[in-house]
């Protein structure tokens, strides 16, 4: 195993996981709520089909900051490059699993990664270990058994 030193960027990652931290903790500290894109994403879509609630500002602030970074960073010269090395109907489906197991696991990895594990709730370090666990032995048996 080698690690890519071209794109290794620990000072960066750092500092991006405590905007994270930060920004988990004053939604949750100022608002009550649970930073999980599922749950951000999922409560303002169900506000949709019965009009609007009171707390659909926050959600649409924090999704649309979600969207707006980037692009600021790309005006600003450092453009946030993806490189997917999977078609179009591998993504979709990647994403329709993931959207499953988000409803099965009551929450994404980022609320129970992130806000979960810091209040200390086993319900999410069990599923933090499980979506951690299920990615290794997928990438596993994508790379080594089927080849790729």
């Amino acid at each position: 195993m080698s690690v890519d030193l071209a794109h290794f960027t620990p000072g960066l990652s750092l500092v991006g996981g405590l905007i994270i931290g930060a920004a988990a903790a004053v939604l949750v500290l100022f608002n009550g709520r649970i930073a999980g894109i599922s749950g951000i994403l999922g409560g303002l879509l169900g506000g949709l089909s019965g009009g609007l609630r009171g707390d659909a500002l926050w959600r649409i602030a924090f999704l649309a900051g979600m969207i707006v970074a980037p692009v600021i960073a790309s005006l600003i010269g450092r453009p946030l490059l993806a490189d997917i090395d999977a078609s179009w109907g591998a993504v979709l489906v990647a994403g329709f699993l993931v959207g499953i197991g988000t409803r099965y696991a009551s929450g994404c990895t980022s609320g129970h990664g992130v806000c979960g594990i810091s209040r200390g709730s086993i319900r999410s370090l069990v599923a933090t270990v499980t979506f951690m666990a299920t990615g290794f032995l997928t990438v596993f048996v994508q790379r080594h058994l089927i080849g790729g």
